[in-house]
């Protein structure tokens, strides 16, 4: 217990500011959004019984990859995708929690997107999420086909970190060309393996 609470005062420290800085709320609406998120993905933990798993899982991970054949063919479909053994590290040896709050703040900032997108800017649902998928990445399991196929498949959660930095760095050195050629791909992330392919990311 004391262990995730701590964590949980980490996480807070981590997105109070985010949620005020990048999403406008006030501190007290950070605070409740904060709570309400940190509440349902301890609960998730919970159901699936991952809030104790192994604080060094992207180690052992890379460790049975050479004799655990269902670990080697789910590595292997990760670096077809691009992702490295530091990013398997970087991933899997977070806390659950913190990965499942990454994804759940994620989440917000996309339905903060589609809300903009329908309520202030007029366009359908359909053309809402159209727009989403050009303008930012979606991560999730590429083998998930309701988001996109081919290359407009959601990217591996490992990726999310290489990705950012990336987006930071373009969108500081060169924001319309970053703007540019993610809009001559049929989706973010399209574009984004095409950058990965390169060696640009």
């Amino acid at each position: 217990m004391a262990k995730t609470s701590t964590l949980e005062k980490h996480l807070r420290n981590q997105y109070l500011p985010i949620f005020q800085k990048m999403m406008g709320m006030s501190m007290a609406k950070a605070k409740r959004t904060f709570k309400d998120l940190f509440t349902k993905v301890t609960e998730e933990a919970g159901n699936e019984d991952t809030m104790n798993l192994p604080p060094d899982l992207g180690d052992m991970l890379l460790e049975k990859e050479s004799t655990d054949k269902k670990v080697e063919t789910v590595l292997a479909q990760k670096r077809a995708e691009g992702v490295r053994d530091q990013n398997i590290r970087w991933w899997w040896n977070m806390h659950d929690l913190e990965r499942r709050m990454m994804s759940k703040v994620d989440e917000v900032f996309i339905y903060a997107l589609f809300l903009r997108f329908t309520k202030e800017e007029g366009l359908s649902a359909a053309e809402a999420n159209e727009r989403i998928r050009k303008v930012r990445p979606m991560f999730g399991d590429p083998a998930d086909s309701r988001y996109g196929r081919g290359n407009d498949r959601p990217l591996p959660d490992e990726l999310r970190q290489r990705v950012n930095t990336y987006m930071t760095r373009r969108a500081q050195q060169d924001p319309e060309g970053l703007k540019r050629d993610a809009e001559a791909c049929s989706s973010f992330n399209a574009f984004i393996r095409k950058e990965i392919k390169v060696g640009n990311v």
